[in-house]
C-alpha cells in the first residue's frame, strides 16, 4: 500500500474528512488531498504528526511507500548540514572579527597616542584570525561538495 492510500485509510477509520485532519496537522485541505492521490509528501513533522494521529508507527507510514522513505531520508539529510555548515561560518565571522580587532588596534596605536596592547600572545593575534577563517572556509566547501554527491 502506498503512503496515499494508508493514509486515506487511517483518516477514514477515523472518522475525519481531509479538512479536519489538514486542521489537525496546521495544513491545508488542498495538502492533505495531494498527499492522499500521491501528488506530494509531507515534511517529516508533519509524518511524526500523523504516526502520533493514527496511532501508528513512523515505519509503518514510511514502509508503504519508497519514494516518501527516500524524501525523508534526503530531508533529514538537510536538516543536519545547515547545522554544521553555520559552525563553520561561525568560526569564519569570529577569525574575521579577531582580524578587524587586530587592525584597528594597530590602527589606532600608529595615528594616535594611544597604546593598545592585546592579550593573549602574538602568535595568537598573528595566527588566530587566519587560522579560524581558513578552518571555517575549508570545513564549509568540504560540507558542500559532500552534500553535493548525496
Amino acid at each position: 500500500m502506498v503512503f496515499g492510500e494508508k493514509l486515506k485509510t487511517e483518516r477514514k477509520k477515523k472518522g475525519w474528512s481531509q479538512d479536519e485532519l489538514a486542521k489537525k496537522l496546521f495544513v491545508s485541505r488542498q495538502s492533505v488531498s495531494k498527499w492522499e492521490n500521491g501528488q506530494n509528501y509531507p515534511s517529516i513533522e508533519i509524518i511524526i504528526k500523523l504516526s502520533d494521529l493514527f496511532d501508528v508507527t513512523i515505519d509503518e507510514l514510511l514502509r508503504s511507500d519508497e519514494e516518501l522513505t527516500k524524501k525523508v531520508i534526503k530531508d533529514s539529510k538537510q536538516l543536519a548540514y545547515p547545522r554544521l555548515k553555520m559552525m563553520f561560518d561561525v568560526f569564519v565571522m569570529i577569525g574575521l572579527a579577531l582580524l578587524i580587532i587586530k587592525l584597528s588596534v594597530l590602527a589606532l596605536n600608529k595615528f594616535t597616542a594611544l597604546d593598545i596592547t592585546l592579550y593573549g600572545g602574538s602568535f595568537f593575534w598573528n595566527f588566530g584570525p587566519l587560522i579560524l577563517m581558513i578552518s571555517g572556509s575549508v570545513g564549509s566547501e568540504i560540507l558542500k561538495d559532500k552534500y553535493k554527491k548525496e
